[in-house]
């Protein structure tokens, strides 16, 4: 996969939110994401104090699900971990693993959030920047606003506000299960997001997505600490 453009990540914080205001700005939350033939997950993984995060992206076809590729990628950080500018820590990893898929998503998934952050840039806004393709954040825990519990049943929705704008949506995947947080990341609307978690969340919590990117990276991260995969690459 292509990517046209990308940052240096190993900054200082205070420099990475000055970053991250910027970005902001080129954001899109809204757009015409066409017909989806094709949907990916990305995650990322790393033992707890552990300085190599290993990324994975995980493509499946749409609307079935099936798995039609799977790439991984490892870099060292030197970023420390702080909540709301994970994506320092987290993207030159990323980014190598999208630079090996060899297809072309038409919407990807993240774990984590999109414009429901402090400065309007979870990762999922971040990299859908950086990768310009429609992006949304599936988060399981909420990092900013409030937002009341929605329904028990599957389908039930609740909007995420922040000084009274909406900026995503509790959405119950399984019935009485906790709800994920989604929201937009770059190049589509809030509604079109959460319909792609619901019809993508097959009996699980987690849309299939993101459910099967987690499952990889974990698996990735293990088979790493026994020795069996790829050295780590430098951070970029």
């Amino acid at each position: 996969m292509e990517i046209r453009a990308t940052h240096p990540f190993d900054l200082a914080p205070a420099e990475a939110i000055r970053l991250q205001e910027r970005l902001r700005e080129q954001v899109r939350p809204s757009g015409d994401i066409g017909e989806v033939s094709l949907v990916a997950g990305a995650d990322a993984s790393y033992a707890k104090g552990a300085d190599v995060i290993h990324a994975v992206v995980v493509a499946l076809s749409y609307p079935d699900l099936t798995v039609v590729e799977r790439v991984s990628a490892a870099a060292v950080t030197t970023f420390p971990y702080i909540p709301g500018l994970l994506t320092f820590r987290e993207g030159p990893a990323l980014i190598e693993a999208f630079r090996r898929l060899r297809t072309e998503p038409d919407v990807i998934f993240f774990d984590g959030q999109g414009i429901a952050h402090p400065r309007g840039l979870g990762i999922a806004s971040h990299m859908g920047v950086l990768l310009d393709r429609p992006t949304v954040g599936v988060a399981k825990n909420l990092l900013v606003g409030t937002v009341v519990e929605p329904g028990t049943e599957r389908g039930s929705t609740a909007p995420i506000l922040r000084d009274g704008e909406t900026i995503g949506m509790a959405v119950r995947t399984k019935e009485r299960a906790k709800p994920v947080y989604v929201s937009v990341g770059h190049r589509i609307d809030l509604g079109a997001a959460v319909d792609l978690v619901l019809s993508t969340a097959r009996g699980y919590r987690l849309p299939e997505p993101t459910r099967q990117a987690h499952l990889f990276a974990n698996a990735v991260r293990r088979e790493e600490s026994q020795g069996e995969r790829q050295t780590s690459l430098p951070i970029r």
